[in-house]
């Protein structure tokens, strides 16, 4: 299965753009998001601060990828998706 992990902050309104555009484009495919808040991990903010939202993707046990950052890239998602 298809997970993905939107690395974020609660008071980000670019954050919140992501998440809609992922759940819209995902219409039709089975995957699983988990919302991380960055300001929860001092390691996080040290790996995302200036970049959120950013997206990574794993699947079936994968590694995870590095989609994205600051805006959804569908052209991205279509070609790790494979279609």
């Amino acid at each position: 299965m298809l997970h993905f992990t939107l690395y974020s902050r609660s008071y980000c309104h670019l954050c919140d753009d992501m998440l809609q555009a992922l759940q819209a484009f995902g219409i039709g495919h089975a995957f699983t998001i988990d919302v991380v808040d960055v300001d929860a991990d001092s390691e996080l903010v040290a790996l995302y601060d200036e970049l959120v939202p950013v997206l990574t993707a794993g699947r079936d046990g994968a590694p995870p990828v590095q989609l994205c950052h600051y805006f959804l890239d569908e052209a991205r998602l279509r070609a790790f998706l494979g279609n």
